[in-house]
């Protein structure tokens, strides 16, 4: 488990940016299955400068009845059915991927956790979706606030395709392991630091005051 600073609660309002990447069995929330997401928390130094923490991921079972597109799953090269995958249940999904971004909001002293994706509407919309879908009442995301590295990256880099943005971003780019949520949450999660970074390294912002001592 990495180590938090009560910082991050000062440099976004009290939300946590966690990176998540979703892949699923086609474009429709409603419809689709979620089949793999990955979580990145972020942590932040004493000098404001933020960096990914702990990565949390997991396969999904499709629930029942979801709609499987033979081009989603060609795309992202997923067997749904596979018993290899080791895949879980939605509402297991959720609560183990959930639980530990709970604990990381109460270690940073934040109050709400914020989705930051590459296309974070689909992301966002996904999970929103297998929420409610499951009745899961402990879900730590703002329920429509989102942060967006394609704008980010388009900003920073002037690319908004996210294998673009990674090398741009001065990272080396696998497309063999693109497609996979880990690897790209872990991609978006670096772009999302260095972008954040480097805004701080050219303007100042954000530099920290000094944090208040608690009386013992």
């Amino acid at each position: 488990m990495a180590e938090y600073n009560p910082r991050m609660a000062e440099r976004f309002r009290g939300y946590l940016p966690v990176i998540v990447d979703i892949e699923t069995s086609g474009f429709d929330c409603k419809t689709n299955a979620l089949l793999e997401i990955a979580m990145v928390t972020t942590a932040i130094d004493d000098n404001g400068w933020l960096k990914p923490a702990e990565t949390i991921a997991c396969h999904v079972e499709p629930f029942e009845n979801a709609v499987i597109e033979t081009a989603a799953i060609e795309f992202n090269g997923i067997d749904p059915y596979s018993p290899l995958r080791g895949a879980v249940p939605e509402r297991e999904a959720l609560q183990h991927c959930l639980q530990p971004i709970r604990k990381a909001m109460k270690e940073s002293g934040c109050k709400r956790a914020i989705l930051v994706g590459h296309n974070a509407a689909f992301d966002h919309g996904f999970l929103n979706e297998a929420v409610a879908r499951t009745g899961y009442k402990r879900n730590p995301f703002h329920p429509f606030s989102t942060m967006d590295t394609v704008t980010l990256a388009a900003l920073a880099y002037g690319e908004t395709v996210l294998a673009r943005a990674a090398v741009a971003a001065g990272l080396e780019w696998d497309h063999r392991e693109a497609h996979s949520a880990i690897y790209d949450a872990e991609g978006t999660a670096e772009i999302f630091c260095r972008v954040l970074n480097r805004w701080k390294e050219s303007t100042g912002f954000w530099t920290p005051g000094p944090v208040e001592e608690k009386a013992p």
